[in-house]
């Protein structure tokens, strides 16, 4: 069988020795995938054919010439996600020049139920044989061949088009049920080789039921045990059970359980495949027919099997990057600080990472004491949402910090410092941010004094629910221009009670929603918050930002003074 057309997915397993050759054909209409039969009958090795268009490399009229494309047969059922018989004769174009007469059966697939690609099964037939119907018998063995090509094509489009480990699950759990089975079941090894049973889907009344109560831990996997799913747990191959397999006496845990499962939704027969990461085997797939009569045969097993290799990938794949995900996840959580204990303020933080992004990214947020005793805060955002931007994050806010701390300034000069050396010592290219301190202020109020660099403007909430944008003019430009423009400070007193809120444009940003919009929303939450505690004003406002199908970094620092001296 030829490699495919990607090194990043396997190649479809078909039965050895098969007399009729076979393309996938993918959503944009490329040959994906071809076997060691297509490129003998075509005289064309498998490079010249991955990735190019079926119709431009083969399809001919008898004469040579190209077909038109109005006129071809499996143009016409690629596009249409139709089902063809290959009746007549169809010409394809060999690699030497010659023509050969072809006979066969075009079946698409689908992905999430729209059309997205097919499966061509061929052989070659004489010319003068090409009015002769096809025996029934042997269209039908080309149907079933088709099928089973037909959804190994779809496990391979439908599970490495997701890195989410539930997302993968529920579409290899789609994909086999009802069409494979009625019930499908998937148990998982975790860290320390321990056993979940992460889902148990049931097909009923056209729709698929997660059945909760009989997921969750399993005991351990027994070195000693004989029955199948613990052997498949160790690393034996597939293969189909029958409710007698479990009439004796169980010899583990697992054994019970799975014969409870099985006595408890009707099992008549079963298939459990091992799903395999590269050399290591992380867990199994296991099918079951309780409404089909049929037992599960050989070519099914076949079929399952290869269904569970590709599964088995696509968890390692999902593992692999969840686990990156969570490393990068707690870096960045590291790298933002704790808040200081500061008598008489209340001070919260929030921060939720881009859902789509490596879960690391620009956005920051910072709070210190300065040797005046004023309290710094600041919230910021670079560029991006890697690690390089995290890095980059990491180096302004410790050459703020820096800045800061060692000249006692105004927040616009101090600022202003900072970006006239972010070009030249840092790897930084564009960054917002504001800068602000909280001070006490005569007779026990408070006052904030802050410069903002092209950030969205902060939010002062007071108790009785009233809220406005400090917006004093237009914001100051971003960082990283060099053209270190001159800078502005504004201050505000801020009233018993009210809460000022530091965000960044994650909270007020939606895929359609325009900024002013963003802002209003932002504004009218927070004002129906206003009576509720800081942690309960933060989370609700984290919340409906993510209700709105945010897909940015969101970043918030919301501090309370306290109320009237």
């Amino acid at each position: 069988m030829a490699v495919p057309a990607t090194g990043s997915e396997p190649e479809p397993v078909l039965p050895a020795g098969l007399a009729a050759g076979v393309y996938i054909q993918d959503g944009y209409g490329r040959i994906s995938h071809v076997n060691d039969k297509a490129e003998e009958l075509l005289g064309r090795p498998a490079g010249e054919l991955l990735g190019g268009d079926p119709h431009e490399l083969l399809h001919r009229n008898p004469d040579g010439s190209r077909l038109p494309r109005p006129n071809c047969v499996l143009l016409q059922a690629f596009l249409s996600g139709r089902t063809v018989s290959l009746e007549g004769c169809q010409w394809f174009a060999r690699g030497d020049g010659e023509l050969i007469c072809v006979g066969g059966l075009s079946v698409p697939y689908e992905v999430d139920g729209v059309p997205d690609g097919a499966v061509v099964v061929f052989f070659e037939r004489p010319p003068d044989e090409a009015q002769t119907p096809t025996p029934p018998e042997n269209l039908q063995a080309l149907t079933d061949l088709a099928d089973r090509l037909t959804m190994v094509a779809e496990t391979t489009a439908v599970l490495t088009s997701t890195l989410d480990l539930d997302e993968s699950l529920k579409r290899l759990v789609r994909l086999v049920v009802p069409r494979l089975a009625d019930w499908a079941v998937v148990d998982l090894l975790e860290e320390q080789g321990k056993l979940r049973r992460v889902a148990v889907v049931h097909h009923v009344g056209g729709r698929h039921v997660r059945v909760e109560e009989l997921a969750g831990p399993m005991p351990p996997v027994l070195e000693g045990s004989r029955m199948p799913l613990s052997r498949v747990l160790r690393g034996a191959a597939p293969r189909i059970v029958t409710p007698e397999d479990y009439a004796g006496p169980p010899d583990s845990g697992i054994a019970v359980q799975q014969r409870e499962m099985f006595r408890a939704i009707g099992m008549r027969s079963a298939v459990i495949a091992p799903l395999r990461g590269p050399g290591k085997v992380l867990g199994a797939l296991t099918l079951v027919r309780t409404e089909q009569e049929k037992p599960f045969d050989a070519a099914e097993l076949a079929l399952v099997d290869d269904i569970a290799r590709r599964a088995g990938l696509a968890v390692d794949n999902a593992q692999l990057y969840e686990r990156q995900r969570r490393v990068a996840e707690t870096m960045q959580r590291h790298l933002l600080p704790p808040l200081p204990h500061i008598e008489g303020l209340e001070m919260t933080v929030r921060y939720h990472p881009a859902p789509h992004a490596s879960r690391v990214g620009g956005d920051w947020y910072d709070a210190f004491r300065l040797p005046d005793r004023t309290t710094a805060l600041v919230i910021g955002d670079v560029v991006g949402h890697d690690l390089q931007a995290a890095a980059c994050m990491a180096q302004v806010r410790n050459m703020l910090r820096a800045f800061a701390w060692e000249h006692t300034e105004a927040p616009s000069v101090t600022v202003d410092r900072l970006d006239r050396a972010l070009v030249h010592i840092s790897d930084v290219q564009l960054a917002t941010m504001i800068l602000a301190q909280v001070e006490r202020a005569q007779a026990g109020h408070w006052r904030l004094r802050w410069t903002n660099a092209g950030h969205p403007p902060p939010l002062l909430v007071h108790a009785d629910g009233r809220v406005c944008f400090l917006e004093h003019g237009a914001a100051d430009l971003v960082l990283g221009t060099e053209l270190s423009p001159a800078r502005t400070d504004f201050q505000q007193a801020l009233p018993p009670r009210s809460t000022v809120v530091l965000y960044t444009d994650g909270l007020i940003e939606a895929r359609g929603l325009p900024l002013s919009e963003g802002l209003d929303q932002l504004a009218s939450f927070a004002a129906a918050l206003a009576d509720r505690s800081l942690d309960e004003f933060c989370d609700q406002l984290i919340s409906r930002a993510l209700y709105a199908a945010n897909e940015d970094d969101v970043a918030l620092l919301a501090l309370r003074v306290p109320g009237a001296p």
